[in-house]
């Protein structure tokens, strides 16, 4: 097999694996409140376990997925409770900040030193993650922005929900629902349509828009009332009478 085939292979089985953690995440955020920030810690988690055992053969590349891996392990480092004095042998932070801090440099650098490559492209859209993580929603809307324009449609994807859910955090619900009814058009397999759906009803509630959110909840139960989406939207629906 040419080098070149092979190199193509190895990526795309990079992209592969990292897309099917990214699969179980969103699964998870469904299941839960579906806050983005959080999501974002569930992929790092799932993603190093993916990528942990596997690297590429060339040398740039093993060095490139190794740096990938650590900073994913840094977004999974524990946080200790306060008070709690450091472990030597157990690594952990003083703070979720301090944490995203650490990841977020260890992102920055991925991308500068390995620019056009699949490591980039996934470290940028955790920039986005880790810079909502502290709060710095201008940087968090410029990276995820860039990752949502990639021809990757399953990461696209991933960067669209989490940059929905910015916006939504910072009172910006035209643009949310906006970036919602995109994914719910054009589902991927990382963004269902049923994910999209709870989002964007979840944004209709929290800004006081009760008749939309009751209405869009209404329909999820509808459209698949034995799933987790649809038992979802009846507690919430149950919320909102009350």
């Amino acid at each position: 097999m040419r080098a070149e085939a092979r190199h193509q292979l190895k990526q795309d089985r990079f992209s592969r694996a990292t897309i099917h953690a990214a699969e179980q995440t969103v699964h998870w955020t469904v299941e839960h409140k579906n806050k983005m920030i959080i999501a974002g810690l569930v992929l790092a988690v799932v993603i190093a376990a993916v990528v942990g055992g596997w690297y590429y053969t060339e040398r740039q590349d093993e060095r490139a997925s190794a740096d990938f891996g650590k900073a994913l392990q840094t977004m999974d480092t524990p946080v200790r409770a306060a008070g709690m004095p450091a472990q030597p042998d157990y690594p952990s932070f003083v703070s979720g900040k301090e944490r995203a801090t650490e990841a977020h440099k260890q992102f920055q650098s991925l991308v500068d030193k390995y620019p056009h490559t699949h490591v980039a492209d996934f470290s940028r859209y955790f920039l986005g993650v880790s810079s909502a993580a502290l709060g710095d929603n201008a940087a968090a809307e410029r990276e995820l922005k860039t990752v949502a324009g990639y021809r990757n449609r399953d990461l696209s994807a991933l960067a669209k929900l989490a940059l929905a859910g910015v916006y939504r955090d910072t009172n910006r619900t035209k643009e949310a629902v906006d970036l919602y009814k995109q994914i719910m058009d054009k589902p991927s397999h990382t963004v269902s349509k049923a994910t999209a759906e709870i989002e964007l009803a979840e944004t209709y509630q929290a800004a006081g828009m009760t008749v939309d959110a009751k209405k869009q909840y209404e329909q999820i139960q509808k459209e698949a009332p034995q799933s987790e989406a649809g038992q979802m939207a009846s507690a919430k629906l149950q919320e909102l009478k009350q």
